[in-house]
C-alpha cells in the first residue's frame, strides 16, 4: 500500500527529471546533425532515399549515354553506364524494395510529390555495400575520364555522380564516440575550468556576504521589513534583464561601473572590462554576486530564525562574547541551512547560462564560456544534436556528483536530520 502512495511522486520524478536525461543520453549515442539531411534522424540501419535516387540515376545515365556518342573514351563510359544499370537492376529485383521502388517511380513519372516516409526505404548491409562500391567506382572512373578527354557535360556528370554516392544513408550510431571526443577536447576542458572558476568564486563570495546580510537583518531595528524587501530586489529581477543592465553599466564608453572601476584602479582602462579574459570573468562574477547574494541571505535568514534567542542569552550570562556565540551557537545550528544554501547555489552557478550568454556571449576568445554555453552552441548554433546531447549529459553527471559530495561530506541527511546514521 505504501508503494502505491508514492507511485505518483515517483512517476512525476521520472517524467520531469529522469526521462529528459535518458533521452539526451540516447541521442548522444548517434551522430545527429540537423544541417545534414543524411544525419538529421536516428538511423540504426542502412536506408536509401528513393526519391533522390530516381531524380539522379536517369539523368546521370542519360548524360553518360549522350557522351558515349561523341567521346573518344566510349569503352570506359560504357563500362560506367553498365555498372549503373547493373546496380539499378539489383535495387529493382530486391524483394524488400521492389514495390516501394515502383511506387515512388510511378509518382515521379506522374509529377506527384513523394513524402519522406514513402521515399526512405531500408536496405540490407550487403546491398548497401554494393551501392557504396559502385558509387566510389563510377566517381573514380569518371574523374579519370575527365582528365584524359574533354566531356561536353563534365560538370553535370561529375555533380550527379557525387550526388549518387549520397543516396544511401549510413547508420549514424557512434556509441560513446562523442564522449571520447569531448573528454579529449581542449575547448571542453577550458569551458569546464571557466565553469568551476565562476562557481567557486561566486558561491564563496555570495555565502560570506549573504551570511553577513542575514545576521544584520535578523536583528530588530526600525525599518527592518523595508530593508528585507529592498535586499530582495536584485534577486527578483529576471536574469536576462539583469545581464542587459550590467552590460550597459560595464560599457567601455559610457558605463558608470566601468568608469568607477577604472577610477579606483580595478581595471587599467574602461574599455578593458569586457574585452580581456580577466576583466570579463570578473564582470560576470560581480554581476552574479550582486544578483544572487539576496537569495543566499534569504535561505540563511530562514535558518537563523529557527535558533532560539534563549541560547544567546544563556551564553551572554556565561560570559561568551559575540564571536564565541557565533562560532559555538550560530554556525553549528545553522549547518543544515548552510548546506541547503550552498547546495542550491552551487548547482545553480554550475549550470549558469543566461547571465553569461547575454553579458559576454562566452567571450572574449571563450574566456567566459561555461559548459552550458558550449553545449548550447554545439547543439543549436552548430546543429550538432548528438555532441550537444553528450555535453548536456556531462553537465548532468557533474551536477549529480556535486550533489552527492555536498550531502556526503557537509554533514546531514536532509530528509531525516541525520537519523539512522
Amino acid at each position: 500500500m505504501g508503494y502505491l502512495l508514492v507511485a505518483p511522486s515517483l512517476l512525476l520524478i521520472f517524467v520531469i527529471a529522469i526521462w529528459p536525461v535518458l533521452q539526451s543520453f540516447y541521442f548522444s549515442l548517434f551522430d545527429l546533425k540537423l544541417n545534414d539531411p543524411t544525419r538529421s534522424e536516428v538511423h540504426l540501419s542502412h536506408n536509401i532515399d528513393l526519391d533522390r535516387y530516381l531524380n539522379n540515376y536517369p539523368f546521370l545515365v542519360g548524360a553518360i549515354d549522350s557522351e558515349i556518342k561523341t567521346s573518344t573514351e566510349k569503352n570506359q563510359l560504357q563500362k560506367v553506364k553498365t555498372e549503373l544499370e547493373d546496380m539499378d537492376k539489383k535495387l529493382q529485383n530486391d524483394s524488400a524494395l521492389k514495390e516501394q521502388y515502383q511506387a515512388v517511380n510511378d509518382k515521379l513519372m506522374n509529377f506527384e510529390q513523394v513524402g519522406n516516409k514513402e521515399s526512405i526505404a531500408k536496405i540490407d548491409n550487403s546491398l548497401a555495400e554494393d551501392f557504396r562500391k559502385t558509387g566510389e567506382s563510377i566517381n573514380k572512373e569518371l574523374k579519370s575520364i575527365s582528365k584524359e578527354t574533354k566531356l561536353t557535360q563534365e560538370k553535370k556528370i561529375l555533380g550527379l555522380a557525387a550526388g549518387y554516392k549520397e543516396v544511401v544513408q549510413q547508420p549514424n550510431f557512434v556509441g560513446f564516440q562523442h564522449y571520447k571526443d569531448d573528454l579529449t577536447n581542449s575547448r571542453m576542458w577550458k569551458a569546464m575550468g571557466n565553469t568551476l572558476t565562476f562557481t567557486v568564486v561566486s558561491v564563496v563570495l555570495e555565502f560570506v556576504i549573504g551570511l553577513a546580510i542575514a545576521l544584520l537583518i535578523n536583528k530588530a531595528f526600525v525599518g527592518r521589513g523595508l530593508i528585507r524587501a529592498s535586499i530582495l530586489i536584485p534577486w527578483a529581477i529576471p536574469t536576462a534583464v539583469s545581464a542587459m543592465m550590467w552590460k550597459f553599466l560595464y560599457d567601455g564608453q559610457n558605463g558608470i561601473i566601468a568608469k568607477l572601476f577604472s577610477s579606483i584602479g580595478l581595471v587599467d582602462k574602461m574599455e578593458n572590462l569586457l574585452v580581456t579574459d580577466t576583466g570579463a570573468m570578473f564582470s560576470v562574477i560581480f554581476a552574479d554576486v550582486w544578483k544572487t547574494t539576496p537569495y543566499m541571505s534569504l535561505l540563511l535568514l530562514a535558518g537563523l530564525q529557527t535558533i532560539p534567542s534563549s541560547l544567546y542569552e544563556a551564553a551572554a550570562i556565561d560570559g561568551a562574547g559575540k564571536w564565541r556565540q557565533f562560532v559555538s551557537i550560530t554556525l553549528p545550528l545553522l549547518k543544515s541551512s548552510i548546506l541547503v544554501a550552498l547546495l542550491f547555489r552551487t548547482l545553480d552557478a554550475f549550470r549558469v547560462f543566461d547571465l553569461v550568454y547575454v553579458l559576454t556571449g562566452g567571450g572574449p576568445a571563450n574566456s567566459t564560456e561555461t559548459i552550458s554555453i558550449l553545449a548550447y552552441k554545439v547543439m543549436f548554433s552548430q546543429t550538432n544534436f548528438g555532441n550537444g546531447s553528450a555535453l548536456s549529459v556531462i553537465v548532468f553527471i557533474c551536477v549529480a556528483v556535486i550533489s552527492m559530495i555536498y550531502i556526503k561530506f557537509l554533514g546531514k541527511d536532509l530528509l531525516g536530520e541525520g537519523s539512522g546514521r
